[in-house]
């Protein structure tokens, strides 16, 4: 009774199209009800703890250093380095898309702002060398998914304060299977446009290429600084942060003087917003996520799946399964929220690393910005690049078929992840 008060309460809510931070606390009001320990005071110290945490202090700062990356010509300078070296092969513009997508996801690691980035500069290229626009589209969105993978990563930090594991571990195990999804993807766009007869520009000089190099040398150190900082215990993922958003400001006003003083006021409110509404998310799923312990939710769900703690495999198949249904409807991060506390306990009996769950957990929500009728990246693409949200659906198809299949075959053959992972963190 207790989990269909949980789900009936959440689902109704958001029917009625109330924001889901206000669905979660009025689901939290309803659990509480049913428990008949309804206390308000109680659900505002859950609101309030939700948000203090010295780990979510990273998601302002990596919110900030997207911002000024977009504004102050980091990304633009990745996006040139890329087109410097894969330019000129037949359908290099989606190979640029996908190599830029990759050396963004590792600068600010929001999917929505390296999908408004890659969408800005290089979907107008894309139709005028003759590429479908609405493929076109669909694979800048795809590429999107690779921002909360590859570190530094959001979502990783948002899934290691709730589920209690450790944020510069889960960081070192998303670069492999984010690089991999990029395979994926280059392969997938190659498959798509092998036909296609267009124009390509001539291979740029070995010169030129330095030139781009060179000018994007200084974006291009901060993933640099971050991963070597983490793996050396340099400084904590929170940390990290504050390094990328300093860096960031640096690099765009002092060396590339590309942001005004009369900018940065824009920049700091596009990031406070877009960081307000993580946080009031992360803050009203605390109180579901209390209630959810204290009404012993996770126990219930793992005695109804406890014929499958024997085969890991299966387990974590069907708890894909689950998110991949939830992430049609859901955005990531309140998906996270809720479903990390009744999953984690479920993932332990199993014998599941933490990590290894994590990065696939986080990929599955990952991929599911771009899965319809929601998919929050396909809307920016859609609203970026002028195009209707059909199309872009229509284009994204394959390119997020290959994802979910890359993302099962990580499933199946667990050393994808943990190998390389294990080779970085010891």
């Amino acid at each position: 009774m207790t989990i269909a008060v949980f789900l009936g309460s959440l689902l109704a809510a958001m029917a009625l199209g109330v924001p889901i931070a206000f669905s979660l606390l009025l689901c939290g009001a309803a659990l509480m009800w049913h428990m008949n320990m309804f206390d308000a005071q109680i659900l505002a110290q859950n609101v309030i703890n939700g948000a203090d945490s010295f780990p979510l202090l990273a998601v302002p700062f990596f919110m900030l250093a997207g911002e000024v990356m977009n504004t102050g010509g980091l990304s633009r300078r990745i996006v040139d380095f890329a087109m410097a070296l894969v330019g000129h092969i037949r359908g290099g513009l989606g190979y640029v898309t996908i190599i830029a997508a990759c050396l963004l996801s590792a600068l600010s690691g929001s999917a929505v702002a390296d999908a408004a980035a890659l969408t800005a500069l290089l979907l107008p290229m894309m139709v005028k060398a003759g590429h479908d626009k609405a493929r076109s589209g669909g694979l800048i969105a795809a590429c999107g998914v690779i921002g909360p993978i590859i570190p530094p990563s959001i979502g990783f930090v948002i899934f290691g304060v709730a589920a209690n594991v450790s944020i510069s571990k889960l960081f070192l195990a998303g670069i492999f299977p984010g690089l991999v999804l990029g395979a994926g993807l280059w392969f997938t766009w190659w498959w798509v446009t092998r036909r296609e007869q267009l124009e390509t520009p001539p291979r740029r000089s070995a010169g030129e290429v330095w030139s781009a190099m060179r000018k994007a040398g200084w974006a291009l150190m901060l993933p640099v600084i971050i991963l070597v900082g983490l793996r050396m215990g340099v400084f904590t993922p929170t940390e990290a942060a504050v390094v990328a958003a300093v860096y960031a400001l640096f690099v765009a006003g002092v060396i590339y003087r590309e942001l005004s003083i009369k900018q940065l006021y824009e920049v700091f409110l596009a990031a406070a917003k877009t960081t307000a509404v993580i946080m009031f998310l992360v803050a009203a799923a605390m109180v579901s996520a209390w209630l959810i312990t204290v009404a012993q939710l996770p126990a219930q769900v793992v005695s109804l799946l406890e014929p499958l703690l024997g085969s890991p495999t299966l387990l974590l198949m069907a708890i894909m399964v689950l998110v991949m249904i939830v992430g049609t409807a859901m955005d990531m991060t309140p998906t996270i929220l809720i479903l990390t506390p009744v999953l984690m306990p479920l993932v332990k009996a199993a014998g599941i690393d933490p990590v290894y769950f994590g990065v696939l957990f986080i990929i599955n929500n990952s991929i599911g910005l771009v899965t319809p009728p929601v998919g929050t990246v396909l809307n920016v693409v859609a609203g970026v690049g002028r195009m209707k949200m059909d199309d872009v659906t229509r284009g994204v198809l394959p390119f997020m078929a290959v994802q979910f299949a890359v993302m099962f075959l990580m499933v199946l053959f667990p050393q994808i992840v943990m190998w390389p992972a294990r080779l970085l963190y010891g």
